[in-house]
């Protein structure tokens, strides 16, 4: 029986950088969300017919991103290799609004925050389909699993 969803997430540790407390959350929060909800459906049929459910490891490596797909028992599937280059300007994008979020959250009023998370959520929210573009006849995703999965990596660009 199919099962295209993620139950386990993990980041490359070697591709982590220090993250600041709010960056932190931001990571805890997109794998819980991830996790809790999500469509993550490879579409290379494997010759047993597995169809999930799947654990996935995030690695950064010279301008690519590695996705790493796992069977539920952790048995390796298969590695998907993105080019990252066409999302340099949308990373940087991302962590400048929110930059400009957190910043507002202490210091600034309602109406201004909102405003900034509108923001921020557009940055996002484009992002999300840029990757929901690059995965096309990879890996489907949905588009709430794609802002969750460009969230982290994200937090796999920061760097000391």
């Amino acid at each position: 029986m199919a099962d295209p969803r993620i139950i386990d997430v993990q980041l490359d540790e070697t591709s982590l950088g220090w993250r600041s407390p709010d960056v932190e959350q931001e990571r805890r929060i997109a794998i819980f969300d991830l996790i809790e909800g999500n469509h993550f459906a490879p579409q290379r049929a494997y010759a047993d017919g597995y169809a999930g459910p799947y654990k996935i490891k995030l690695q950064s490596e010279e301008g690519r991103l590695g996705i790493h797909i796992h069977r539920e028992d952790d048995t390796h599937l298969e590695t998907l290799v993105l080019a990252l280059g066409r999302f340099r300007r949308p990373i940087r994008d991302y962590f400048a609004i929110c930059d400009s979020y957190y910043q507002a959250i202490r210091q600034s009023s309602p109406a201004q925050i909102e405003t900034v998370d509108m923001a921020r959520r557009g940055v996002h929210n484009e992002a999300a389909e840029l990757l929901k573009e690059r995965l096309d006849g990879k890996i489907e995703v949905d588009f709430d699993t794609a802002r969750r999965l460009f969230t982290l990596i994200c937090v796999l660009h920061i760097r000391n």
